[in-house]
């Protein structure tokens, strides 16, 4: 995998009252809202290849680690070659969470994964065609 190994890339911010991040994001920064797809939104960032996505927070039963809660965050890396991924991640021992999934919420086809320092990084390819091709 020579070159950049990603076609693009999103930050996912968790938030308990994500329009308030939202309205942050768009009026006072002044990013381009690319795809609203209800519980996230997702901003262009930087040249059609870095993205910010503000999330509703999961709250709940879930684990007070979980990253997906308010002012948690999980990267993720936009590739055509999901399985590939998958494949290679897997083969280096890396701490694969589960197998390539669709999403049917988000038009999304991916997994997940942890670095060694226990961060939640995900491989994704977005199957709808409102995703905007890397610019």
């Amino acid at each position: 995998m020579a070159g950049v190994p990603f076609d693009q890339q999103i930050t996912f911010l968790y938030a308990e009252d994500p329009a308030a991040c939202r309205r942050f994001y768009a009026e006072v920064l002044g990013l381009r809202l690319v795809l609203d797809q209800g519980a996230c939104a997702i901003f262009a960032a930087a040249s059609g290849r870095a993205f910010l996505g503000v999330c509703r927070a999961r709250g709940g039963r879930r684990r007070a680690a979980d990253p997906r809660r308010q002012g948690g965050v999980v990267i993720t890396m936009v590739s055509e070659d999901v399985d590939g991924w998958h494949a290679r991640l897997l083969a280096a021992g890396a701490e694969v969470l589960g197998p390539p999934a669709l999403s049917p919420e988000f038009q999304v086809y991916g997994f997940f994964f942890r670095d060694p320092a226990g961060y939640l990084l995900e491989i994704q390819r977005f199957e709808g065609g409102s995703w905007p091709a890397p610019g």
